[in-house]
């Protein structure tokens, strides 16, 4: 028993070792675009087989918890925003002046007709609080590949993610999301990174879905700022409904 024991000892540094450093990978991940506040200019590219649309738009976020998305280009979507206060959400289209509230059952669906839904664009979920975590092993030894199983409160459509991250920098690869079934449906790769202030992040994210051919949304960061003092109306109905 002695010996038994003895050995637990020895492994239980390692094992709170190995604990303590995926939830730091994750975490680093969760928060890469997100601090006490941050504002951010963004091109979304929309493509699929039939179209193409370009919006560009200003995002503005509050720790976790909040988000501020004004849409500024193309014109005939100008004025349109999206706004989240922990977990609640409101879209408002100025053409009819109304704010519509996006109810829970509503947030895997698409934003704006593109391959993100609601939950990517405000993070409604977390990697961190939502998710379970465990290493596994991939393909090349520079990377770390991390599985993610929702907990059993969290409601999404997701039966696993995947995520690979470099390990010289921690910086995302890709997350391949797969359903309950273990099949998989969409992969978001990060690429083009680059230095705002003195945050690196990934400045260019595109997802593409397993199941709809030549059909893909990408997101691009021209500019982005952290720990501003942002004004105290601006995760508010009244800012989501004015007039730019």
């Amino acid at each position: 028993m002695k010996a038994l024991s003895l050995i637990f000892i020895l492994l239980f540094p390692l094992i709170s070792s190995a604990e303590e450093n995926i939830k730091s990978i994750v975490e680093h991940v969760d928060k890469l675009y997100r601090s006490n506040s941050s504002v951010a200019e963004v091109e979304m590219q929309i493509v699929n087989p039939n179209w193409e649309r370009t919006l560009r738009m200003n995002i503005a976020t509050e720790t976790m918890k909040h988000t501020f998305i004004d849409i500024l280009y193309p014109n005939k979507e100008k004025g349109s925003g999206t706004l989240r206060k922990s977990s609640e959400m409101w879209n408002f289209f100025p053409k009819v002046g109304k704010v519509v509230k996006v109810p829970p059952s509503m947030m895997m669906s698409s934003w704006m007709g593109s391959d993100f839904n609601n939950d990517d664009l405000v993070k409604e979920t977390t990697l961190t609080d939502n998710y379970t975590s465990k290493f596994v092993s991939g393909a090349d030894k520079n990377n770390y590949y991390i599985e993610l199983t929702p907990l059993k409160s969290t409601v999404t459509v997701w039966g696993k993610i995947l995520l690979t991250v470099r390990k010289d920098n921690k910086m995302p690869i890709t997350e391949e999301y797969f359903d309950e079934k273990g099949v998989k449906i969409r992969t978001l790769s990060f690429s083009d990174y680059k230095k705002f202030g003195d945050r690196l992040i990934p400045a260019k994210l595109e997802l593409i879905p397993e199941n709809k051919a030549n059909q893909k949304t990408v997101i691009k960061y021209s500019n982005m700022k952290f720990d501003l003092k942002l004004p105290d109306d601006t995760f508010t109905l009244i800012n989501l409904q004015r007039k730019r």
